[in-house]
């Protein structure tokens, strides 16, 4: 799929609300952090019916952990 808002120098901003398929698409560099906290679902099926925030509750992340894990996404370059 085609970000517009990545082809007008504009980066979209990944919240919990985001679907784990479409961090790939705002980012593909989030895909190492993914990894390194266990999210390998980002290439699963589910991936495009499941949240970020839905991922990390099924791997047992709390609260704090998913608002640092949105931080850490963000500020990948």
């Amino acid at each position: 799929m085609f970000n517009f808002l990545v082809c007008i120098g504009k980066m979209k901003k990944i919240t919990p609300s985001t679907m784990l398929n479409e961090i790939m698409e705002i980012n593909p560099n989030a895909a190492e952090l993914l990894f390194e906290v266990g999210m390998f679902c980002i290439g699963c099926p589910a991936a495009a019916q499941e949240t970020l925030e839905e991922g990390c509750r099924a791997h047992g992340m709390s609260s704090k952990q998913i608002n640092e894990l949105v931080d850490k996404l963000n500020k990948i370059k």
